[in-house]
């Protein structure tokens, strides 16, 4: 069903996007370095929160874009579009109340969540989220608009997108930090602008009547119960599965807080070189979803069997190279920050342990159970990632952060222990070919 060429064409725009995508985080967090430890330490620590939010808003299009994939496989059109056209309404509604309840208790969250941080970190924290929450609902239709164009394999179209939404965001990061003297705000407008004006783009180009799969507005102003449920038996298990995650993550950012103004600032700078580092996993986990849906829909499940391991072999090829181009370049861009010696020495050692992993483990913990949901075997990869999340991850983490006293190397080193039990799971899982036995559609 897909040819070399058709995988390449699918791939490599998607790959440049996400570097792009990555790149604003690694923007931000070099840009804002120029306004103090303390501001670095305040983004980082609403990133780790805002992510929770952003995942369900991405489980959510993940979950119509299983189903639009299966039915474009299916050759099932009409059902294609109303179910992009309920994702856009679902992801809207959503959207809007999360920023909603955000906005009304956001200082009584974050005093929760990080009230043992200096003041000043507090305040880059409150300053930051109050601008990022209204970027939400703009990241969540932009998401919408997106699966709906990585469906029918069109990731060039998104790519473009986000070179010219980067564009305004490093230019405005300038703007603001350098000046303007906004500070964290500096960094938080231009993000909300940009992710505003790549939603706007998407969407025009979602409801384009030559595109085989498009919005309609009466397909939009309905509600399809049934439909809804289809893409919500996905989005559901996979928003538990990140939400969890995404607090698991918070909850050891509150950990990371008690280590010091440096090691925050390091654990900042390095999970953004490690967003950057993660971009074959990223880039790979909408390909499985679009290849192994559109087999599935079709019925073909010696094609998808077939596609599986290429895909793996694929990414594994991939990871090795970027994550160690990525980790050579890593001791050169810390010349550019401005945080202390020993933060620089830090992030090096965390980003050398993060790549190894990412690099072996990762690809058959992320993008092949991506390709697990999008064949239906959902209930599983939810419980195995939840229970690798809290048993793995978590408990490690309070070991060998706080019991052994490793600090945030310890927290590094047991996100790499969870990646690597996923990863053996979902490989079993992957032989035994129950998979095979799920239906979405």
């Amino acid at each position: 069903m897909f040819s070399n060429k058709d995988l390449k064409n699918l791939i490599v725009p998607l790959f440049l996007e996400q570097l792009l995508v990555m790149l604003v985080g690694i923007a931000d967090t070099f840009i804002v370095s120029y306004a103090g430890e303390a501001a670095v330490s305040g983004v980082s620590l609403v990133n780790s929160f805002s992510t929770i939010f952003i995942y369900l808003f991405t489980a959510l299009a993940s979950g119509g874009a299983v189903v639009i994939s299966q039915y474009i496989g299916r050759g099932a059109g009409e059902d294609a579009n109303e179910t992009a056209s309920q994702l856009l309404t679902a992801s809207t509604l959503f959207s809007l109340v999360v920023s909603i309840a955000i906005l009304a208790f956001h200082r009584p969250v974050l005093s929760l969540l990080f009230g043992r941080v200096e003041p000043s970190v507090m305040e880059a924290c409150v300053v930051y989220l109050r601008i990022s929450v209204f970027s939400y609902p703009a990241l969540a239709i932009y998401n919408a608009g997106a699966a709906l164009y990585r469906s029918l394999g069109k990731t060039s179209v998104t790519m473009y997108i986000s070179i010219a939404a980067n564009a305004i965001n490093v230019a405005g990061n300038l703007i603001g930090v350098f000046v303007l003297h906004a500070g964290v705000a500096g960094v938080a407008w231009p993000t909300l602008i940009a992710r505003v004006f790549s939603a706007a783009v998407i969407t025009v180009l979602c409801f384009r009547k030559k595109n085989d799969v498009r919005y309609t507005w009466r397909q939009i102003c309905k509600w399809n119960r049934e439909l809804m449920g289809r893409i919500l038996r996905i989005a559901i298990p996979n928003g538990v599965e990140n939400g969890i995650f995404q607090l698991v993550k918070v909850a050891l950012s509150s950990v990371v807080a008690l280590f010091g103004t440096y090691q925050i600032a390091a654990n900042g700078i390095a999970q953004s070189i490690w967003s950057l580092a993660a971009l074959a996993g990223v880039t790979m986990g909408p390909v499985f979803i679009t290849v192994i849906g559109q087999c599935m829909g079709a019925g073909d499940t010696a094609q998808a069997e077939h596609y599986f391991h290429k895909l793996l072999k694929i990414t594994l090829i991939i990871s090795l190279i970027w994550n160690g181009l990525v980790f050579a370049i890593t001791p050169l861009m810390m010349h550019f920050y401005q945080v202390s010696e020993e933060a620089k020495r830090l992030v090096i050692l965390l980003v050398l342990i993060h790549n190894v992993f990412n690099t072996v483990a990762f690809p058959m913990s992320g993008p092949l159970s991506n390709g697990l949901r999008a064949a239906g075997d959902i209930r599983f990869t939810m419980i195995v990632s939840i229970a690798s999340t809290i048993g793995g991850r978590l408990l490690f983490s309070v070991l060998f952060a706080i019991v052994l006293n490793w600090g945030v190397i310890g927290i590094a080193a047991a996100m790499c222990l969870d990646w690597v039990i996923r990863a053996v799971i979902f490989a079993l899982r992957l032989k035994s070919g129950k998979w095979k036995e799920f239906k979405v559609i």
